[in-house]
């Protein structure tokens, strides 16, 4: 599947009249128009899964620039980004030399953890 960033169309516009407009030019798997969380207002763009590639280039380039009710439709095929490790980088493998237990160099035993010092109270 392929997703659509679709944005300029008129702020009264339902999903139903988007999918309306974009089902002529390929398969839609999935469509969302993005609203406001209280008052449930258009905020002007939605997302739209596409289910070729083919589809989503013929939508965006027949729809790239239309003209609707005085406002420009955009239309952008997005790239997919690379998924971010969820844990932070420093916490996911510690280098072989780096060992929170202290060895004595002389020794062939395991390693020993070391205590802190206790603070006088």
């Amino acid at each position: 599947m392929v997703k659509l960033f679709v944005s300029g169309f008129p702020l009264e516009i339902s999903e139903i009249e988007l999918a309306m407009l974009i089902a002529p030019h390929g398969d839609i798997a999935t469509l969302k128009i993005v609203r406001d969380k209280k008052t449930r207002k258009c905020k002007g763009y939605a997302f739209v899964e596409m289910l070729s590639e083919e589809g989503a280039v013929r939508v965006s380039a027949a729809l790239y620039g239309l003209e609707m009710q005085g406002r420009e439709l955009t239309v952008k095929i997005s790239v997919e980004q690379p998924v971010k490790p969820a844990m932070p980088q420093r916490f996911q493998s510690r280098p072989q030399n780096m060992s929170p237990y202290k060895t004595d160099p002389g020794s062939t035993s395991e390693p020993v953890r070391t205590k802190r010092p206790r603070r006088p109270l």
